[in-house]
């Protein structure tokens, strides 16, 4: 199991946030972020956002470290990525989720 983050540098709400992604499924992403008390509301389409005062502990739980641009690619390739507008629209199908290993 391997979960991957970016670093704190999305502003939101007066804060700086980072991105929480898996590569195998989102029951593993929200399985990871459980044990990180990490609340469900926090998961936005295919990621979680971490406010960057959670970055070193979702790190020391093991979460690799990676650039953005990275978390994008991982999402993309893996047949996660959820874009924004996706779920919006009538009659759009969200892409088939991968099943947990």
């Amino acid at each position: 199991m391997t979960l991957y983050i970016d670093p704190p540098a999305w502003p939101g709400h007066g804060r700086l946030w980072s991105h929480l992604v898996s590569d195998v499924s989102y029951d593993e992403l929200h399985a990871f972020a459980e044990r990180l008390d990490v609340p469900r509301r926090a998961f936005d389409r295919d990621h979680y956002d971490l406010p960057a005062h959670r970055y070193a502990d979702a790190v020391a739980a093991g979460a690799v470290e990676v650039r953005s641009r990275e978390v994008v690619r991982l999402l993309r390739e893996s047949g996660l990525r959820r874009p924004k507008g996706l779920a919006q629209r009538p009659g759009a199908r969200l892409p088939a989720q991968p099943r947990s290993s």
